[in-house]
C-alpha cells in the first residue's frame, strides 16, 4: 500500500507549497526590517546599554576607561539619602497629578457626555493644554506664578488679599503644590478624552432601565457607569502614573528641583548626576532601580484593579 507521503503528487504539491510559505515569511520579515531598525537602534539598544552602565563607574569625558563594579553602585544608591528623598517627592508628585487628573477628567468627560450647547467648541477647548509642548507649559505658568508680576498675585492685590501672596515656586511650602497644580492643568485633557471615549461606548439603555427601576443619578452612576468603564479607567490611570513618576521637563523648566530639591523629582536627580556632575554610571543605576520599583509597584496596582473590576 502506498502512503501519502509515498505519493509523487502530494511530494510535489507539498515542496512549492513549503517553499512558498518560507519565502512569504521572509518576505514578511523584510516588510517589519525598516519598523523594526528604529525601535532596536533607539529603544532597545539605549535600553541594554543603560543597564550595563549601571554595573560600571562611567564618567563624563573623552577617552575616559570604563570598569566593570558590579554592584558598587547600587551599594551607594542604598545609602544615598538625597536619592531617596527626590523617590517620596516622586510619588507624592505621581500619586498627587494621577489621582487629581482622573477626578477633574472624569467630571468634565461627564459634563462633555451631556447634550449641551457648542459641545463641539468645549471638547475643543478642554484638550488645548494637550497640544502643547511641556515647555511651553513650564513658561506660561511661570509667568502666572511669578512673584511680582504674576497673574496670581496680582489677582490677589487687586481683590484687596495681598496677604496670600508669594513666591508660589520659590517657597518651601507651596512650591511642590504649585507644580502638581501645572502637571494636573497639562495632562487632563488626554485623561479627559479616554474616558469620554469609554463614557460613549456604555450603551444607554442600561441607564434607561435603570432610571425606570427609580435609580438615582449617583446610583446609575455608580453602579452602572463606573463598572462599565473600570478596564478604561485602569488602563488611563496606569498610564497616566506612569508617564507623571517619569516626568522631566515640565518642573525642570518650572523649577529645576528647587527651592532646595523640594521639587526634585527622581528624573530630575538622575539628570543631574549624569549632565552636571558626570557620574554616568551612577544615574544609570538609579534609572535601574526606578524602572524595577516602578514596575512592582504598578504590577501590584494593576492586579489589585483588575480584581475589582471582575
Amino acid at each position: 500500500m502506498t502512503t501519502l507521503a509515498e505519493r509523487p503528487d502530494v511530494a510535489r504539491a507539498d515542496g512549492p507549497r513549503s517553499a512558498r510559505s518560507r519565502s512569504d515569511r521572509l518576505g514578511i520579515y523584510l516588510l517589519l526590517l525598516p519598523s523594526l531598525l528604529p525601535i532596536v537602534v533607539l529603544s532597545v539598544f539605549p535600553l541594554v546599554r543603560g543597564i550595563y552602565l549601571g554595573f560600571t563607574d562611567a564618567r563624563a569625558g573623552r577617552n575616559v576607561e570604563i570598569s566593570f563594579t558590579g554592584l558598587a553602585n547600587y551599594r551607594e544608591l542604598l545609602g544615598d539619602e538625597l536619592f531617596w528623598n527626590s523617590f517620596k517627592i516622586g510619588l507624592l508628585w505621581a500619586v498627587g497629578v494621577t489621582v487629581l487628573q482622573f477626578v477633574l477628567a472624569l467630571g468634565l468627560a461627564l459634563l462633555l457626555n451631556q447634550q449641551l450647547r457648542f459641545r463641539g467648541l468645549a471638547r475643543v477647548l478642554a484638550v488645548v493644554p494637550w497640544a502643547m509642548p511641556p515647555v511651553v507649559v513650564g513658561i506660561l505658568w511661570k509667568l502666572v506664578y511669578h512673584p511680582d508680576a504674576g497673574l496670581l498675585n496680582e489677582f490677589f492685590h487687586r481683590v484687596g488679599a495681598d496677604g496670600l501672596r508669594t513666591n508660589w515656586l520659590g517657597d518651601f511650602s507651596t512650591a511642590l503644590v504649585a507644580v502638581i497644580i501645572v502637571g494636573v492643568w497639562a495632562g487632563m485633557p488626554q485623561t479627559t478624552v479616554v474616558l469620554l471615549a469609554g463614557l460613549q461606548g456604555v450603551p444607554r439603555e442600561l441607564h434607561e432601565a435603570a432610571a425606570v427601576d427609580g435609580a438615582s443619578t449617583w446610583h446609575r452612576f455608580r453602579n452602572v457607569t463606573l463598572p462599565a468603564i473600570a478596564p478604561v479607567v485602569v488602563a488611563i490611570t496606569s498610564l497616566d502614573f506612569i508617564w507623571n513618576f517619569n516626568s522631566f521637563g515640565l518642573v525642570y523648566v518650572l523649577t529645576a528641583g528647587g527651592p532646595g530639591g523640594k521639587t526634585m523629582l527622581p528624573m530630575l536627580f538622575a539628570y543631574e548626576e549624569a549632565f552636571r556632575y558626570g557620574n554616568y554610571g551612577y544615574a544609570a543605576a538609579l534609572g535601574n532601580v526606578m524602572v524595577v520599583i516602578i514596575v512592582a509597584l504598578l504590577a501590584v496596582y494593576l492586579r489589585r484593579r483588575l480584581r475589582e473590576a471582575n
